[in-house]
């Protein structure tokens, strides 16, 4: 039996990205499929070093050369899974190939079929314009290809699009944070950090699907077998790693952090190796991850969602792509789409669409009536009118339960307003005396203290991500059991006489003290129903060692007041009448975000913590605030 898992790939084709694409039974089998394409299977296809990569290839039954869709991903594809012929694969190729496009699946370096060592994103520099370039040049092509997928086959399109190879025309990269390295004010460096902070879900995804798998460690066949003899065996050896299933509920509690995955018996992997690395460390550098130095040479049509493991810096490489692109053709033709819903499930928006609890309304999304006339144009030349009937900014209000258009992120009639923090030193819990004003607060300060126990730690409940195990569900849920704690801090306006809607960023200062030299500080931001339920909009974490920036460690005096820009969050949410907009300040969201043991050590590897009694001070001298980006009923 087969690790499930492993068989990602097909799942984020057929129903993240094809779902809403209507499938006929014809469609559904491989007879179909050889009655209108050429089908080439284990082509290995050799990168400019001599490794080669195992590649599907399916293609019209025409004399005329066509364009080409790739999907370079590092996860499973091969057409016999468990001893049976898997044929979604088979309806994914039928879809684009009776749209008249060839239809091409790459596994990644070092992943199955591929030969050489896997690293994160397979080396889009080198690999992925290998792969383009050749595609481009085959005969039976029309020199132009395409990029689609969605996470860990979307992320590696980003560096790629930098070097602008020969035949590259247009990408759909979607749920592609994990691609993004640093970008402005964000060093998430492939959402392994969040303002400084390692994100859990690196070291759950890293290992359940498979990655911990090292080209010492998996089988491999002799270079020297025919083609023929690969199709052959690939009936019975799929190369899929056989990971045991894990109750990350307690296997991400392990201390210490490098050792999780050692803990549950994996091999010595590349987690080890970056659990290690800092959050501008020159490795992030070397690999395929996009940074805001590197140039970008693509038309694209991005798909976020509100509730996906980093839509700030998403949004954030956008608005990068469009004030810095060299060529005007490329930096006029980007296009976001944000939904609101979790990662990679765009095609899951129904006429009552749930993310996590909360109904967000009619979030329907026609993604074929996006993507096929996007490629159409830029692969095909066809004269369609998609880039003028395409907003740059489509994106879904909640709330509000609408989808809305926009030239601009945030939104061009976007407003900033500063909501400040203020209480009577007892803001803790959802029963304390924090509030959220628009009015600056006065030369008294009463900070607001808590608790925060590392073996004690605020838990995860909702937001955004993906990869945790059963255990914990992404997307919007009522916070009032969460916000019973002591140990967090409750700011909410009073009830709203109008309603108002944020989109946009949320930007986030702090100011604060503790008697530890290092601790972390957290940030959630939430609307509040009339009948007190608390959705999570948003959430982020800030380190505070990183408060001067991402190069340079600089630890805390006990007692002393200091000034901590937050990490920032970003959401589309109308707040109805008599709603309240809300945020909680705590320092713990675990296992979202790894926790700070509080002592200034490395953290990966300590065993034993503090715990440190922090404060958030607002005053004249010390204005904690948040700033939001309101478009309707703004607040003066």
């Amino acid at each position: 039996m087969k690790h499930k898992k492993n068989g990602i790939f097909l799942v984020i084709f057929i129903i993240i990205v094809l779902r809403g694409f209507p499938l006929s039974a014809q469609e559904n089998t491989l007879d179909s499929l050889k009655s209108i394409a050429v089908i080439e299977q284990k082509v290995m296809v050799p990168m400019r070093d001599g490794i080669r990569l195992a590649t599907d290839i399916y293609r019209p039954k025409t004399d005329k050369p066509v364009p080409v869709i790739l999907s370079k991903t590092p996860y499973n594809f091969n057409t016999w899974q468990d001893g049976k012929r898997n044929t979604r694969g088979f309806q994914t190729a039928y879809r684009f190939v009776k749209h008249g496009y060839a239809y091409v699946v790459q596994n990644e370096r070092g992943r199955y079929f591929s030969e050489g060592k896997w690293e994160i994103l397979g080396p889009p520099t080198t690999d992925g314009f290998d792969a383009i370039q050749w595609l481009a040049e085959q005969p039976w092509s029309n020199g132009k290809v395409g990029l689609i997928g969605c996470s860990s086959t979307a992320e590696w399109q980003m560096a790629v699009a930098a070097l602008d190879p020969p035949g590259l025309a247009a990408i759909v990269p979607m749920g592609f944070g994990a691609g993004i390295g640093r970008m402005g004010e964000f060093y998430e460096q492939g959402n392994f950090y969040r303002g400084g902070v390692h994100q859990m879900l690196m070291t759950a995804w890293l290992y359940d699907y498979g990655f911990i798998q090292t080209s010492e460690h998996r089988p491999t066949f002799p270079k020297d077998m025919t083609h023929e003899e690969l199709v052959r065996v690939s009936k019975y050896f799929d190369l899929a790693a056989e990971v045991p299933e894990v109750d990350w509920s307690k296997a991400l509690r392990f201390l210490p952090l490098m050792d999780i995955v050692k803990n549950l018996g994996g091999p010595k992997s590349i987690y080890e190796e970056m659990i290690k690395r800092k959050p501008n460390d020159p490795a992030w550098y070397k690999g395929g991850l996009y940074h805001d130095h590197m140039s970008f040479g693509v038309p694209a049509l991005w798909f976020i969602s509100w509730y996906d493991i980093s839509v700030s810096p998403n949004l954030a490489l956008v608005n990068h792509v469009i004030s810095t692109a060299k060529n005007p053709e490329v930096a006029g033709n980007q296009f976001a789409v944000i939904a609101p819903v979790c990662h990679c499930a765009f095609s899951r928006g129904g006429k009552n669409t749930i993310v996590g609890e909360r109904n967000v309304g009619d979030a329907q999304l026609d993604i074929e009536n996006l993507i096929y006339p996007w490629f159409d144009y830029w692969l095909k030349g066809e004269k369609n009118g998609i880039l003028e009937k395409t907003p740059k900014f489509k994106y879904y209000t909640m709330g509000l339960n609408k989808w809305q258009s926009s030239y601009t992120w945030p939104p061009e009639n976007a407003e900033t307003v500063t909501f400040y923090l203020t209480s009577k030193g007892q803001a803790n819990s959802l029963f304390g005396n924090g509030k959220l004003t628009t009015k600056p607060p006065g030369p008294e300060d009463h900070p607001d203290t808590f608790t925060y126990d590392p073996d004690n730690p605020v838990p995860t409940h909702g937001g955004g991500f993906c990869c945790m195990g059963d255990n914990y569900r992404p997307g919007s849920f009522d916070q009032r059991q969460i916000e019973s704690r002591y140990d967090i801090l409750v700011y909410s306006t009073d009830p709203l006489k109008e309603g108002v809607e944020i989109s946009g960023t949320i930007e986030i200062t702090l100011y604060v003290s503790s008697d530890v030299k290092d601790t972390d500080f957290t940030v959630k931001l939430v609307d509040v129903y009339p009948d007190g339920r608390a959705y999570n909009l948003d959430d982020t974490i800030q380190r505070v060692r990183y408060r001067q920036g991402y190069d340079q460690e600089v630890f805390m005096e006990k007692g002393k007041v200091y000034k901590l820009p937050v990490s920032s969050m970003s959401t589309s949410n109308y707040f109805a009448p008599d709603h309240r907009i809300r945020i909680e300040v705590s320092s713990s969201n675990f296992p979202r975000y790894a926790r700070n043991l509080n002592t200034g050590g490395n953290n990966f590897d300590e065993k034993e913590g503090l715990n440190a009694h922090n404060k958030v001070h607002h005053s004249k001298e010390h204005p904690s605030q948040i700033r939001v980006s309101m478009t309707k009923g703004i607040i003066h």
